[in-house]
């Protein structure tokens, strides 16, 4: 089958077929096209998808991911970025191997497509020409005939009359003689033009368009080939990433199995675990004998009579009541309600004795009551947003964690600092040995500061290691130092001690408490009491001046008018308040901001300023 001899007359369908398989050609490209910048869409997408999910750095939502779920979930998203990659890969091989070189060939196609019509129209061209000369040839001839004719016939007209001279007559037979050699010049040009129009004909028809058209239909197969090995090259390159596609999906199932939810449970328990047990059964108060009443868990008895002699360790200023008005209020600007409006708070101790069923309700109800002096300053600590050092405001075993992770951070850093000062050692050496690298004193200064680092990295590791071991039980209390550093009362003697450590503690800093024990907390409440009413007025370590009016709203402030001259008892401690005397008995916090201060350089306590 050949396009030349079976398609000999179909020149101009020919021309429209293969413009017609150029177009397939490119609507093909076109779609690869789109495909390209659908998978690129797709995988971007995906891309944002597994980044919009991922947990964010330093952030409590990355705590969470330390369950096995969690980790599941993590390991999905990951996989997703990997299985988007292989998306990006598709789109990048269709680009290059397919798209790239079908538009690089539709080139060459239309050149080539171009150039075999363009011989065939100079082929029709040739014999159309040749076919033109024969119809001129063949109109001459037939011309120069008739002409020959003509004059045959005007010959003999003139020779068969008698009136015509001999003149005439010989003129005629010479002009029909010419007539007559011009029809026979003009019948061997006629032939020798028809034969060659046959010949050049014939060759039109059995060779050049022959041969023009075998190499159309060459070029079209070629077309149709390469479109195929397109197709192929389309599935493969899908194909080719199948075997990572599934990887990464047997990588999320992977992940999947391996969730344990046993293993997530026992993370909740590390996680939330108090340490403490729970309360015991509330003791029946028989009410029909005419016995001293037993002190309820919503109050704290004020008699003094009868008290046995438990006494603290020491006073302590500054320690104080969460429902005395010394108290000192949140960071400015003062807008919290007193502590004493909060629900569940601790109770006054002249608050009446409710009857048991009203007592056993508040108590299956309410947060555990403060009945211990830790917890007395826990609660203090929470109010005003402040997180001990200590982290005394967990319970034991979350605070355990905490200090266990406190203490490996410092070592990480002691071994950081370590690393370093071990560094610039040798590089002094380096310095002694060969002093044209470098002058081995102008490393003394970072090797001191470097040992310095060291050694208060060490100071707070063994502070904390101390308050560690002493959660743990391996230690006996905390030393006066100790206290001090972290911040918390604890000047209990030995059966106070005892007494609060019986306690058992919520998660919120309070504790709650056994009925054999409310006698000994009743001691404890009154001592204290007495020892607060006892207590000296703080010495005035310098004046301040009133900036601005404050309206002391709020429980332990107190208000001042611009301009107004008061006395300091207690600097800024950080946290935007400083404590002010108006008069002997009218005290109380003032933003820091509101006031100007002056020290007195020679009062105990204050702050030297260079």
């Amino acid at each position: 089958m050949s396009w030349g001899t079976e398609l000999w007359d179909q020149f101009d369908n020919l021309e429209k077929h293969t413009q017609w398989g150029i177009d397939i050609l490119e609507k093909y490209i076109k779609f690869v096209k789109e495909r390209t910048e659908i998978e690129l869409n797709y995988a971007k997408q995906l891309r944002n998808l597994s980044k919009k999910y991922q947990p964010k750095k330093n952030s409590k939502e990355e705590e969470e991911y330390k369950y096995t779920a969690c980790k599941a979930f993590l390991s999905t998203l990951n996989e997703m970025n990997d299985y988007a990659g292989q998306h990006e890969v598709i789109s990048e091989n269709m680009t290059s191997q397919i798209t790239v070189d079908l538009m690089r060939y539709v080139q060459e196609l239309k050149q080539e497509r171009k150039s075999n019509f363009h011989d065939g129209r100079k082929a029709q061209q040739h014999i159309e020409t040749c076919w033109k000369q024969l119809e001129s040839s063949k109109r001459r001839f037939e011309r120069d005939c008739k002409e020959a004719d003509r004059a045959q016939q005007y010959f003999e007209k003139m020779d068969a009359d008698i009136n015509v001279t001999k003149a005439d007559v010989e003129k005629a037979r010479q002009q029909a003689q010419i007539r007559h050699q011009m029809a026979e010049d003009s019948k061997a040009d006629y032939s020798s033009t028809l034969q060659r129009f046959n010949q050049e004909q014939w060759e039109y028809y059995h060779t050049h368009i022959p041969n023009i058209f075998q190499k159309i239909q060459e070029m079209e197969e070629r077309r149709i080939v390469r479109i195929g090995e397109s197709m192929k090259t389309y599935a493969e390159v899908d194909r080719q990433v199948i075997p990572i596609i599934g990887k990464c999906l047997d990588g999320i199932v992977k992940a999947a199995e391996s969730i344990n939810q046993k293993n997530d449970s026992q993370l909740v328990v590390e996680a939330y675990k108090s340490g403490f047990e729970p309360p015991g059964d509330i003791e029946f108060e028989d009410y029909t004998q005419p016995m001293k009443r037993t002190v309820s868990d919503n109050s704290l008895s004020s008699a003094k009579e009868g008290k046995p002699e438990l006494k603290f360790g020491g006073k302590s200023r500054g320690k104080l009541w969460p429902f005395i008005k010394k108290n000192k209020p949140p960071p400015p600007p003062p807008a919290s309600a007193s502590p004493s409006a909060v629900p569940n708070g601790p109770q006054s101790p002249k608050q009446q004795k409710e009857p048991l069923s009203h007592r056993f309700n508040e108590f299956m109800t309410s947060k555990p009551k403060i009945h211990c002096f830790r917890s007395l300053k826990r609660g203090l600590s929470l109010k005003l947003g402040a997180t001990p050092e200590d982290f005394s405001n967990l319970p034991p075993e979350q605070r355990r964690k905490k200090l266990q992770q406190k203490v490996d951070d410092l070592n990480k850093e002691i071994q950081k600092e370590t690393d370093q000062r071990d560094a610039i050692t040798k590089m002094k050496d380096v310095y002694l040995k060969n002093p044209q690298m470098g002058d081995p004193a102008s490393l003394d200064h970072k090797l001191t500061e470097v040992t310095q680092n060291i050694e208060k990295l060490r100071l707070e590791t063994q502070k904390f290691e101390a308050w560690l071991a002493e959660v743990e039980g391996r230690l006996p209390a905390r030393s006066e130092q100790a206290r001090r550093q972290s911040g918390m009362y604890d000047g209990q003697t030995h059966q106070a001690v005892t007494n609060c450590a019986q306690d058992r503690e919520s998660p919120d800093g309070s504790y709650t408490e056994e009925q054999s024990q409310e006698r000994e907390l009743k001691v404890l409440a009154t001592d204290f009491d007495d020892e607060f009413d006892d207590e000296e007025p703080l010495p005035a370590i310098g004046t301040c001046k009133a900036l601005y009016t404050f309206e002391g709203q709020n429980e332990g402030t107190i208000s001042v008018i611009e301009g107004e001259m008061l006395s300091v008892i207690e600097e800024d401690k950080g946290d935007g308040w400083t404590r002010i005397r108006r008069s002997e008995d009218e005290e109380g916090y003032v933003p820091t901001s509101y006031v100007e201060v002056y020290l007195d350089k020679n009062a105990k306590g204050a702050k030297t300023y260079i």
